[in-house]
């Protein structure tokens, strides 16, 4: 399919906001004159995003509930392969984010037109289907995601439960509390941060997450370092051995393992709209890739912290949640700390990934259906402390569909390594590798068989290979875990 003939099959596109008459029609249509100072070149509200909002932005999508899995990760790779992959997955994703950040405007990375989200940069780049592949694969990327996060926000609140139970009720009463009320209370606070109108407000949320992420990974890199300290310094080269698990288990486990890392360092499905919300001048592509390098690299450090401490304190038998392989004894208030310092951070992690997913879908509809009252009419509302806001009866409808939806799918399938290592392996090829590198090389025009376009090929398909390899892993393990499982009444 060529590029001219995508304009009307892919209704699912955003149109373009690049002419001076749209610009117009967009400043009119919200009341304001062409020389306000409110307002970006496009005619969009002006961005105030700086290097710190981005790489809280940043941090906050990436240490995430995949930290608390690295050590049970480094269990099934061992000390040799378990390090070399975190550091591995780190320079791509560093190096992929950098091509990606240049994508974010089209023909010049500092005066060409604004692409608004991930899908119009693949769009401008690329067309044809691989706009479809790419909208379909990261908004349901986003959405596997929030799921996640409501299971692993459960988790912990399970957990602190758990603990409290243990310590008022004795060590042999039996605390073993659901997770689906927690689900429930999660769904509700989601339900009313839904309602933020746009992704540029949350900067407050993301900073305060960012702190929280900081917080319980600390604690459990601490709590693993003192493990250590005490003389239990467990592992081998290679990992759980065969003989401890089967054969087959361990290549299962070793490709879920996979899986497990890859999600701990996604979040190019997002990176184009934490880049829409960063001020210029400076260029925005500038401001990214110093926010990556930033982000990414303290992720990278805190990762491989607290997996290889992780997998130092517990040796092959450690968790598939870090902060759960210590007990519920002492210091039972400081892990309890932190299990609640993730579930506030995954509060925030989840809104910034799911806003470009709202923002997509009603821009979409604003423009199929341009003369609907229920999509476009607003409700001035007061609200003390807060101010004036513009209440919309299909954003309200639509964002508490989307959450009721996460949360009865996380009740459903509450498996936190397995939904884990699918979303990583979902992700990682097509978003993190595969679209950045096409875009850099049409937009670079990199002709075939020369010997960068061969590197950046060989790096697509090893990564398309893993990523395979991953969810086959995770799957086999949500088949195991589903023949024990009953809805709504197994505890996790």
């Amino acid at each position: 399919m060529d590029r001219e003939g995508t304009q009307t099959s892919l209704e699912l596109e955003l149109p373009s906001r690049n002419h001076a008459s749209d610009i117009e029609d967009h400043r009119r249509h919200n009341g304001h004159s062409l020389d306000s100072e409110k307002f970006d070149d496009d005619g969009r509200p002006r961005r105030t995003g700086t290097l710190w909002t981005a790489s809280a932005h940043i941090i906050t999508a990436v240490i995430g509930s995949g930290v608390l899995s690295l050590a049970w990760s480094m269990a099934q790779l061992g000390w040799i392969a378990g390090p070399a992959v975190l550091i591995a997955f780190s320079f791509i994703t560093l190096y992929t984010s950098a091509l990606l950040a240049d994508c974010y405007r089209s023909l010049d990375p500092v005066n060409g037109k604004r692409n608004y989200n991930y899908m119009a940069a693949v769009k401008a780049n690329l067309g044809g289907l691989q706009t479809w592949l790419c909208g379909f694969t990261q908004y349901s990327n986003l959405y596997g995601t929030a799921i996640g996060y409501t299971i692993t926000a459960s988790t912990s609140m399970a957990a602190i439960n758990r603990s409290d139970c243990f310590h008022s009720k004795g060590k042999n009463y039996p605390c073993h509390p659901s997770n689906n009320p927690f689900m429930i209370m999660f769904g509700i606070v989601q339900l009313i941060l839904s309602q933020i109108p746009d992704f540029d407000q949350l900067w407050w949320l993301s900073i305060v997450a960012a702190v929280m992420s900081f917080s319980y990974s600390s604690i459990g890199l601490g709590l693993s370092i003192g493990k250590v300290a005490e003389g239990n310094f467990h592992g081998t080269l290679t990992g759980v051995t065969v003989g401890t698990i089967t054969g087959a288990q361990k290549v299962w486990q070793t490709f879920q393992a996979l899986g497990d890392i890859a999600f701990a360092y996604s979040y190019s499905m997002i990176l184009i709209e934490i880049q829409d919300t960063l001020r210029s001048p400076p260029a925005e592509n500038k401001t990214m890739k110093k926010a990556t390098v930033l982000g990414v690299s303290v992720t990278t450090l805190f990762y491989t912290l607290s997996g290889c401490f992780g997998y130092a304190a517990f040796g092959n038998s450690a968790p598939g949640n870090l902060l759960t392989g210590f007990g519920f004894y002492n210091p039972f208030w400081l892990v309890d700390f932190a299990n609640a310092c993730v579930v506030v951070h995954l509060v925030g992690a989840y809104q910034v990934f799911v806003q470009p997913l709202f923002a997509f879908i009603e821009e979409w509809c604003s423009h199929k259906w341009p003369r609907s009252q229920f999509i476009h009419k607003s409700y001035n509302i007061n609200i003390p402390g807060y101010g004036l806001y513009k209440a919309n009866l299909f954003r309200l409808v639509w964002r508490t569909c989307f959450v009721i939806s996460t949360t009865l799918i996380s009740m459903l399938l509450p498996f936190f390594n397995d939904v884990v290592g699918i979303l990583g392996a979902v992700g990682f090829w097509p978003l993190t590798v595969y679209f950045p590198v096409e875009m850099y090389i049409a937009q670079k025009k990199i002709r075939r068989f020369t010997t960068k376009w061969m590197l950046l090929q060989t790096l697509s398909v090893v990564s398309f290979i893993v990523s395979l390899a991953a969810a086959a892993g995770s799957i086999e393990g949500i088949i195991q875990d589903l023949k024990s499982y009953k809805p709504f009444r197994t505890t996790y």
